[in-house]
């Protein structure tokens, strides 16, 4: 009978340490979605809009020259374009009506997952440490590199199919009204799904992570990471921020990052680093997914950019080494 009783007491005690780990996570994952969406949905309206307009193709024509140096062709740029205003879904689907070798899309492939997404994941790594600024231009600079590289050491032939067919530009610049309507109720739709999509994602990696926290298992799985995180030149205590990063990427990992700096986890400056790791290699399930799902063999989705992301880190140390003084989290 005691031990019945000593049994309920303990369920009873587990379940509500659950409800109150869960309850902590509303406010910061209310927080980080309103965060997002005053980002995300202008910028998603203004990019497609100027999409159909046929802008944002001529505006792609000034990348031209860039990606011929890098063994692509010139509409390669409108890829890359659509991949730093908008995502890598954008950027596959753009891929798909381009006439392009395999061996060119791996290269875009890499390029894309270091720069997509910009101007909302560089607004949280704001959040986290860093100047969103200098953080844009680093992943642009540096998926550059990536593509130059990858056009040196690459064969030929990677044995995965091509592209689709090739695109032109658009008739003719300019919307009508009819024209303007569809896109705004189609946008509508999309933009329901993906305030739909986030709420679910945020708020369930928030709960997941107080209760993770709550039971002590969030400090044994940094712990378990602390080793590979010291290899990659990032503080020890990071290896937790560096799992959410990887498994569900900035945008949607935001709630955690952005409560994680501001609790004390990381200083500015650690955040800092940790992001110049981040900028360059994050989301390493998902995305390379979406690119082996069209046949971009997997090592070269992973190896470049991992590569590159430690690279950065340990340039960035040599950097703090030498110029200290000159260092401060909030500025180039």
């Amino acid at each position: 009978m005691i031990l019945s009783l000593i049994a309920v007491m303990e369920r009873n005690r587990f379940f509500s340490r659950l409800v109150s780990a869960a309850s902590k996570a509303v406010s910061p994952a209310l927080s980080s979605i309103r965060f997002l969406l005053t980002i995300m949905l202008p910028v998603s309206l203004l990019v497609l809009l100027l999409d159909h307009s046929g802008i944002l193709y001529y505006t792609a024509r000034f990348l031209d020259p860039v990606m011929r140096i890098i063994g692509l062709p010139g509409e390669a740029s409108l890829v890359f374009l659509s991949s730093v205003f908008l995502n890598i879904y954008s950027a596959i689907a753009v891929i798909q009506n381009l006439s392009l070798s395999g061996r060119e899309i791996a290269i875009l492939a890499s390029m894309c997952l270091i720069a997509h997404n910009l101007i909302v994941e560089c607004a949280v790594m704001g959040k986290t440490g860093s100047n969103p600024f200098k953080m844009a231009a680093l992943r642009i600079c540096f998926a550059l590199i990536a593509g130059f590289l990858l056009n040196l050491v690459l064969p030929a032939a990677l044995g995965m199919p091509s592209g689709g067919t090739q695109s032109g530009p658009p008739d003719a610049i300019g919307l009508t009204g009819a024209e303007l309507l569809i896109i705004l109720k189609i946008w509508i739709v999309d933009s329901g799904l993906l305030i739909l999509k986030m709420v679910c994602i945020v708020f369930g990696i928030m709960v997941l992570q107080k209760i993770l926290d709550e039971f002590g298992i969030m400090k044994a799985l940094g712990n378990a990471m602390a080793p590979l995180m010291a290899v990659f030149g990032l503080p020890r205590k990071s290896g937790y921020l560096w799992i959410v990063a990887n498994l569900v990427g900035l945008a949607y990992g935001s709630a955690i990052l952005i409560e994680q700096i501001r609790a004390g986890a990381l200083s500015d400056s650690e955040g800092d680093l940790f992001n110049h790791h981040v900028g360059i290699s994050h989301s390493l399930l998902e995305d390379s997914l979406l690119f082996m799902a069209i046949g971009v063999p997997f090592v070269w989705l992973l190896v470049p950019r991992l590569l590159l992301a430690v690279l950065l880190v340990w340039l960035e140390r040599g950097r703090r080494a030498l110029f200290r003084r000159s260092f401060r989290a909030e500025t180039i």
